[in-house]
């Protein structure tokens, strides 16, 4: 079987799916199974992709064709988009497609149709209430003017988790959905103590980390006036903000400035590859209380080095509480602040939700657990 993952942008900077689709690649072709990418050129964002291409075991296998630069006027994206990947289409079997707003998206959907191959459609969350709601009026316009036609036409829509498919249903949507995680390879973690060595601020003190894009909803604001209660107790802690800004830098450099905890803050920029994980395996705990999100990505791999975790209910990853690796929280600063003492002030207590991540992680979260399950579902799919 041979496969065609298409995504508008491989820059992990713009977040999680483009690390899901190499990954599910790169696991595919793995497992025999030739899988090929095409994304949009970003001349600019080259050097992380490549870096990210290197970290993925086997994404070197795994053949990379750029459309052309992007252009302002969208219906050019999209005959851009058609034109590469009707040669792209013929060569395969099935045809996943990673998002829904991008015009390429459609673009190739309907290049796919008109080839009578199949294809499946991972939304990554954005047809959740809360994401369908930013810039709502330009979406319901885009599913009246062909978008809702493109999802109908996918032979399922792949959900990354049950609330997912949940909440999507309210779309009416025709085709089913089949509920698949995503994942992680699983690598040896990096020996502790690196990302301390290079970061002077820290020293001993234990840390709080935060990773992912600087975005609004991320949660930020709520994580720093929660940190304010955490220093009441804990004068030593200190906090790392790490990711690409995303339109909330400033926002958030203002709010910890107002609330007097600038110093105690950190923040790196992205973090890619070694680095990350490095960071990770630091860590005394690790936040993420998003207002909205699609999976959660970094809290994987955040378990997956042995850190206890904090996420909001809004992370539907509920084997979190279920498994103890971790406290799922309300969006509220004292709750928040409660659940990183119980982990700060506890250090059994941390190292036993640790290690019961790490054991999740393992038994459900891998890559070549994830694209043998897909593949299956691809198979079905095409003898249907």
């Amino acid at each position: 079987m041979k496969i065609l993952h298409a995504i508008p942008s491989l820059d992990p900077a713009t977040g999680g799916p483009p690390i899901v689709a190499a990954s599910l690649a790169a696991a595919q072709t793995a497992l025999g199974c030739p899988a090929r990418i095409i994304s949009y050129d970003f001349p600019e964002a080259r050097q992380r992709i490549e870096s990210v291409r290197e970290s993925i075991p086997g994404m070197l296998q795994v053949r990379l064709d750029y459309l052309p630069p992007l252009t302002p006027m969208e219906h050019l994206r999209a005959a851009a988009a058609r034109k590469l990947s009707r040669a792209a289409v013929s060569e395969v079997d099935v045809v996943h497609l990673h998002g829904v707003w991008d015009p390429m998206v459609r673009a190739v959907a309907m290049t796919a149709a008109q080839a009578g191959k199949p294809y499946i459609l991972t939304p990554h969350g954005t047809l959740k209430p809360w994401a369908f709601a930013q810039r709502r009026w330009k979406k319901r316009l885009a599913m009246w003017l062909g978008w809702r036609g493109m999802l109908d036409g996918a032979r399922f829509l792949h959900f990354l988790t049950e609330e997912e498919q949940r909440l999507a249903a309210i779309l009416c949507l025709k085709p089913p959905g089949r509920v698949m995680p995503n994942g992680i390879f699983l690598q040896p973690r990096p020996a502790r103590g690196a990302f301390r060595d290079s970061q002077a601020q820290l020293g001993k003190h234990p840390y709080v980390m935060f990773l992912g894009r600087l975005h609004y909803g991320k949660g930020l604001d709520y994580l720093a006036k929660a940190f304010v209660l955490v220093l009441r107790q804990r004068p030593d802690a200190r906090l790392v903000v790490a990711g690409p800004d995303a339109g909330e830098r400033a926002a958030f450099e203002s709010l910890i400035r107002q609330l007097g905890i600038a110093d105690r803050v950190l923040l790196t920029g992205p973090l890619y590859g070694p680095q990350k994980l490095q960071a990770l395996v630091d860590c005394d705990c690790f936040c993420l209380v998003s207002r909205s999100e699609g999976f959660g990505l970094v809290i994987i791999e955040a378990m997956s080095c042995g850190a206890p975790v904090v996420i909001s209910e809004n992370c539907p990853l509920p084997e979190v509480a279920t498994t103890h690796a971790g406290i799922i929280t309300v969006l509220d600063a004292d709750k928040i602040a409660q659940a990183i003492l119980t982990i700060l002030n506890d250090p059994e207590k941390s190292r036993q939700m640790g290690e019961a991540g790490s054991a999740l992680v393992e038994a459900r979260f891998t890559w070549p657990r994830i694209a043998q399950k897909m593949l299956e579902a691809y198979g079905q799919t095409i003898r249907r």
